[in-house]
C-alpha cells in the first residue's frame, strides 16, 4: 500500500502512513522511548550520516510522530499536483504546539535585517510572537491590510527586506479572508516566501499548497486533533530538501519536538477528520443564520454569510465555510459577560477545534495582551464572542445560545 494514492479525504486519513511494526500491531503504536538502538558501531554511524534521522532520538524523529507526519502530508498535499504534474510531496514536522512550529518556521527562514509581511487580525499568540520576540532577533514585522492587493503590491515594492509574507485565512477571530493565490503571485514575482496559517479550515477544506505557498502551519490542536486531548503544531513544507537540512535542523535545535502521546492522539483524531468537519460545517450554517436574524446581536462575522466583505474570497479558495464564527454583542463588555455567565450546554473555554461547542470572549482572554487600540482597529471589540461550533444536535446549540441571549 506504500505510495498509494487514495481516491478519499477519509481514506488518506486513516491509512497515509502505511503503518507497518514487527508486532502486527492493529494501531500505530507509542512509541514510548527516548533513544533507539543499533546492532553495531557500523550501522549506528549510517544512521547519523544519513538525511532521515528515524531511529536514533526521539527529539530527532519518533515512529509515532513519523506517523502523524505522514498523513498530515499526505492530507495537505490530497489530488494536488507539482509542476511536471507528478503527485505533490510534501515534508511535515510535528512540533511540541503551534507556536513552537510559528517559531521554527520564522527563525529558519529569516535573520536579522530580515522582514515579514502579514495582517490585521492574527491570533494573539503570533501576534504577541511577531511585536515581542521576532523585533529582539533583529526581524522587523510589517503589518497591512492585506484583503487589500494594493497595499501588498506598495509594501513588497517599498521594502527589499521583506522575505516571507504571514497569511492567516480565515484569521482569528475576526474570520477575515486573504487571497491566497493573488497574494502568492505577487510574492513570487519578488521572490519571496509565503507561509500560511491553515488551522481554520484544515486541509479538508482548503489547501494553500495549491496556490503555491511555500509552507504551512497548523495548531494540530484544534480541528486536526479535534477532541482537545493534545497540544500540537506541525509545519509543512514543498522543498524537500529544505525541510530535511536547514528547517529540521533548526527544529531539533530548538527542542520543539512534539511526542509519542501526543501524536497517538492526534494519528487517531485524524481519522475521523471528515466525517467531523462535514458536521461542524452544517451547523455553523444553520448557527449563522439563526445569530444573523437575533435583536441582540449587531453583527455576525461568519464567510458563509453572503453579508461578510470576503465570502467571495472564500468561497473561491475553500471547499466549504470554516466552522468557527465571530459574533457582535449590542451591549458589548457586559453584554458578553452575561451572555457567557448563562450558558448551560456550551462550553467556556479558550481554544477551538473540538467536537463540543467552544465559546470565548477574545477581548478578555485570547487577545488580553493586544493593546484596545490595536484590537479595536482589528475588529476585536469588548462586545465581540467567537465561536467555535460543534458537533452537537444544532438544535441544542441553538436552544443554549437562545437563551443565553435572553
Amino acid at each position: 500500500m506504500k505510495n498509494k494514492i487514495f481516491k478519499g479525504v477519509s481514506s488518506t486519513a486513516l491509512h497515509a502512513n502505511h503503518h507497518t511494526n514487527s508486532e502486527d500491531a492493529h494501531l500505530v503504536p507509542i512509541y514510548a522511548t527516548s533513544t533507539f538502538t543499533y546492532g553495531s558501531t557500523e550501522e549506528g554511524m549510517e544512521r547519523f550520516l544519513g538525511k532521515e534521522k528515524d531511529k536514533i532520538y526521539s527529539r530527532w524523529a519518533n515512529p509515532t510522530c513519523k506517523a502523524v507526519e505522514t498523513t498530515i502530508a499526505a492530507l495537505e498535499a490530497f489530488g494536488l499536483s507539482n509542476e511536471n504534474n507528478e503527485p505533490l510531496e510534501l515534508k511535515a514536522l510535528l512540533h511540541s504546539s503551534g507556536q513552537a512550529a510559528m517559531t521554527t518556521l520564522f527563525l529558519s527562514n529569516l535573520k536579522a535585517g530580515d522582514a515579514i509581511l502579514t495582517h490585521y487580525s492574527l491570533y494573539g499568540g503570533t501576534y504577541e510572537l511577531f511585536n515581542k520576540v521576532l523585533p529582539d532577533t533583529g526581524i522587523e514585522v510589517i503589518i497591512v491590510d492585506m484583503r487589500l492587493l494594493s497595499e501588498v503590491e506598495k509594501a513588497i515594492s517599498t521594502s527589499e527586506n521583506i522575505k516571507m509574507i504571514h497569511l492567516e485565512t480565515p484569521a482569528n477571530p475576526t474570520i477575515q479572508c486573504v487571497d491566497i493565490e493573488a497574494i502568492t503571485q505577487l510574492a513570487k514575482a519578488k521572490n519571496i516566501l509565503v507561509s500560511c496559517d491553515n488551522t481554520f479550515a484544515t486541509p479538508y477544506l482548503q489547501q494553500p499548497f495549491k496556490y503555491g505557498v511555500d509552507f504551512v502551519f497548523h495548531s494540530t490542536t484544534k480541528f486536526l486533533n479535534g477532541h482537545g486531548t493534545a497540544i500540537g503544531g506541525v509545519l509543512l513544507g514543498k522543498d524537500i530538501e529544505l525541510m530535511k537540512t536547514k528547517v529540521w535542523k533548526w527544529f531539533v535545535l530548538l527542542g520543539g519536538n512534539s511526542n509519542p502521546f501526543d501524536a497517538f492522539l492526534l494519528l487517531n483524531g485524524m481519522k475521523t477528520l471528515e466525517l467531523r468537519m462535514q458536521r461542524h460545517c452544517i451547523n455553523a450554517k444553520h448557527l449563522a443564520q439563526f445569530l444573523q436574524q437575533h435583536p441582540l446581536i449587531e453583527k455576525v462575522n461568519y464567510t458563509g454569510l453572503t453579508s461578510h466583505p470576503d465570502h467571495q474570497i472564500a468561497s473561491k479558495q475553500m471547499k466549504d465555510h470554516a466552522p468557527v464564527l465571530s459574533f457582535e454583542l449590542k451591549g458589548g463588555l457586559q453584554a458578553g459577560i452575561h451572555f457567557q455567565n448563562k450558558l448551560q450546554m456550551c462550553t467556556r473555554a479558550v481554544s477551538l477545534g473540538t467536537v463540543d461547542t467552544l465559546i470565548s470572549h477574545p477581548a478578555s482572554t485570547t487577545h488580553v495582551s493586544v493593546p484596545k487600540e490595536e484590537r479595536l482597529k482589528f475588529g476585536i471589540t469588548d462586545g465581540l464572542i467567537r465561536l467555535s461550533v460543534g458537533i452537537e444536535n444544532i438544535e441544542d446549540i441553538i436552544e443554549d445560545i437562545e437563551q443565553a441571549l435572553s
